[in-house]
């Protein structure tokens, strides 16, 4: 004996049509956001906000950007008030309008955005001048504008270098000075030496 199966109605059909739709629509959409990463803990406590691909822009009195610092994550602690950064990518601009370009591997904003801590591989460059500091920490105050490291530095306009064990910069002076324990290399002019490697300004940006 035959069973006559009985066919589904329109409205069954209809719904499992807007299902179907549905889950293609949700498969293609692009704007699926990444999980964000760990909330990290440090002794300072637990951050308020966590900034994931940030570019983060200070202003002085006058409504001048003057300092610009990328990072791939910001993390601000309330506690301390103080803005940690991973690889930050800092973009400094002098009262004359030149650029100084500082990276490293860790980034600290004391409170209130100032001053800039940088430390592991830490540098500073000067694009007009064409000379870059190498440190292993390096401070920079923005509302004086100067920059300094206390640890071992290397300061190379090439095809000049010099090695020191303290470093300071006044940006908006344009001065800088290396000073104890100072040691250089310094070729006479017309000397033949080999062609130093040259500093970019495209090193410095993402």
């Amino acid at each position: 004996m035959r069973v006559r199966l009985a066919r589904p109605s329109f409205r069954i059909w209809m719904a499992l049509l807007l299902l179907l739709v549905g889950g293609i629509i949700a498969w293609l959409d692009p704007r699926q956001v990444t999980p964000p990463g760990p909330v990290p803990r440090d002794e300072a406590g637990e951050p308020d906000f966590v900034l994931e691909m940030a570019r983060m822009t200070r202003f002085d009195a006058t409504g001048n950007a003057h300092q610009r610092l990328e990072s791939p994550r910001l993390v601000h602690t309330p506690h301390d008030d103080v803005i940690r950064a991973v690889t930050p990518l800092a973009h400094l601009i002098d009262q004359e309008g030149r650029l100084w370009v500082a990276s490293g591997q860790i980034g600290r904003l004391g409170p209130g955005g100032n001053p800039l801590m940088l430390s592991g591989d830490a540098r500073l460059f000067a694009p007009q001048e064409r000379w870059q500091l190498d440190t292993d920490i390096l401070h920079f105050d923005a509302d004086t504008g100067h920059a300094w490291s206390d640890t071992p530095a290397l300061l190379q306009q090439p095809p000049q270098r010099m090695r020191g064990e303290r470093f300071d910069a006044w940006i908006h002076d344009n001065q800088a000075r290396l000073s104890h324990n100072v040691r250089g290399h310094h070729p006479p002019e017309g000397a033949q030496h080999e062609p130093a490697t040259p500093i970019t300004l495209e090193e410095f940006t993402p």
